[in-house]
């Protein structure tokens, strides 16, 4: 009898799948699957802990499948070899898969699966996923498509019965030879885990979530921590968005029910705008599907003319800049896997505009160090933070201010760099500026203990900064970012445009 394939990807749960509940109904038998493609592991933005953190979701999601009636299939092979052996095995009648937006790799990958399946007569159904809407040319109608798809009811895990085919070999992780990085600090993983950890979040910890999030320290405890299970979709972005109206709902209907009702409101519609927020940025990589390596405005990328300098490079990868608060980020994200969004912002402006570095680069490297990495996000924001789109404000984020404004007393940064323990407050922000016998009683002597800054940080933003704006000016420039901003640009109303005085005091103060 032929099968139908259920081709798990960025969706590792039984709950609110469409492609697995549509599967179900059929009278084929079913094959649950699952790869892990081996020319994955060769791509300059995926590291192993995102293969880990996959295969510890699907590790999940096959004990999901177990309880339903299912199995999971997991092979270490490219999709087209997987699909041709399983069609010479079994004959594979259909799959069932949602779309991906992922890289220009999968993106690649997905055309290759199309003809193969044109090629052997195999139907291959693509249901939409989260917030993205396939086939858009501009923005006019997302936010409506968007938010209507946000309000379909949630489907429970169907059952299977006896259709779904049992496992012939078992899988094995040292059959991939992954060779990763110990993360300090990782989340269970699994949809079980995903739906706890927002119940967590929305019953206990969202009151200070409006605040806490620009903090690389509050975020860790205020933040919803549901990023790296959003990435590999072992919780629906509907699931999310459906649980936190109905928080809000119940908290305004009953507002005794927490302390500060209105705080609690404030902040869970702050975390609300985020998940919007989120399928808007996916969306552009949906798209344009190589903004990973083309920048969105070419004529400015082009007109930067940035150039890979190795020592910067290396000193801005290992947290050793000499800026405190960039290295102690660094350092945090090296060895958690993740940080918040505005130290994602201010790690790519560094980058960017102090030390002139090229985004294809800094991108790929901030790729390989997110636990939670998610393509169309990531490289939107890649391409705001480094001033190639044409249609966002330059933020030049100031080091030094965002470390006192975030860590006043520095504990923050003794805590990642230990080569700081015992400098005194008044210098823990600026230690370069520490007197030679401060030094040598806090045991960090400036260029032998901890590095002196990389380069003056408030002449080279002001450099870059400038460098930004000529290459944004040209005629060609601003018309490229007219045709970025109809097919990217977000259709809120509009605000007052800033005078060139507002936009420079804005910059400072970040």
């Amino acid at each position: 009898m032929p099968v139908d394939i259920v081709w798990f990807k960025k969706d590792l749960r039984v709950q609110d799948h469409k492609p697995l509940s549509e599967a179900a109904k059929s009278d084929n038998n079913l094959l649950c699957l699952f790869l892990v493609e081996p020319k994955r592991l060769e791509l300059e933005d995926t590291d192993p802990i995102h293969i880990e953190w996959e295969l510890d979701n699907a590790e999940e999601l096959a004990k999901s499948l177990d309880e339903i009636g299912g199995h999971l299939h997991i092979k270490f092979e490219d999709a087209i070899t997987a699909m041709q052996s399983l069609h010479e095995e079994y004959v594979i009648s259909r799959i069932f898969s949602h779309q991906e937006t992922g890289n220009s790799w999968s993106y690649q990958r997905d055309i290759q699966v199309k003809e193969w399946c044109i090629e052997n007569d195999v139907e291959w159904i693509e249901f939409a996923n989260n917030g993205v809407i396939r086939g858009l040319v501009d923005r006019d109608l997302w936010k409506k498509k968007r938010d209507s798809r946000m309000r379909i009811e949630l489907k429970p895990a169907p059952q299977l019965g006896e259709k779904s085919i049992p496992l012939t070999s078992e899988f094995k992780r040292t059959s991939i030879g992954l060779n990763s990085r110990k993360l300090t600090v990782r989340r269970e993983p699994g949809e079980l885990a995903a739906i706890q950890r927002l119940n967590q979040f929305l019953e206990d910890e969202a009151k200070n979530f409006q605040w806490g999030i620009s903090s690389p320290v509050n975020a860790v405890k205020y933040g919803s921590g549901l990023s790296p299970y959003l990435t590999v979709g072992a919780i629906s972005m509907r699931r999310v968005v459906q649980t936190t109206n109905n928080r809000m709902h119940e908290i305004r209907n009953n507002p005794h029910i927490v302390d500060d009702s209105k705080m609690w409101l404030r902040s869970l519609a702050s975390f609300r705008k985020r998940l919007a927020w989120r399928c808007h940025f996916i969306q552009k990589l949906e798209m344009e599907s190589n903004l990973d390596l083309v920048a969105q405005n070419k004529i400015i990328d082009e007109n930067l003319k940035r150039e890979l300098d190795d020592e910067k490079f290396n000193k801005w990868k290992t947290g050793t800049t000499g800026w405190p608060f960039l290295d102690a980020c660094m350092r945090q994200l090296t060895s958690t896997g993740w940080i918040n969004f505005r130290m994602r912002a201010m790690i790519m402006s560094a980058a960017s505009y102090n030390l002139w570095l090229p985004w294809r680069e800094t991108g790929c490297h901030l790729a390989k160090q997110f636990i939670d990495y998610e393509p169309g996000i990531h490289w939107s924001q890649v391409g705001m933070q480094s001033g190639t789109t044409g249609i966002n404000t330059i933020r030049a984020y100031s080091m030094t201010k965002q470390g006192k404004d975030q860590d006043p007393e520095g504990d923050y940064i003794r805590k990642w760099i230990p080569e700081l323990t015992m400098v005194p407050t008044k210098y823990i922000h600026e230690p370069w500026k520490m007197p030679v016998d401060v030094q040598e009683s806090s045991m960090c002597v400036i260029d032998e203990n901890y590095p002196s800054p990389i380069v003056d940080e408030v002449t080279s933003r002001k450099e870059g900064v400038k460098k930004s704006y000529a290459a944004r000016s040209t005629k060609e420039s601003r018309t490229q970012s007219k045709i970025v901003l109809q097919k990217h640009g977000s259709r809120t109303r509009p605000r007052k445009r800033k005078s060139k005085k507002e936009t420079s005091v804005q910059q400072k103060l970040f």
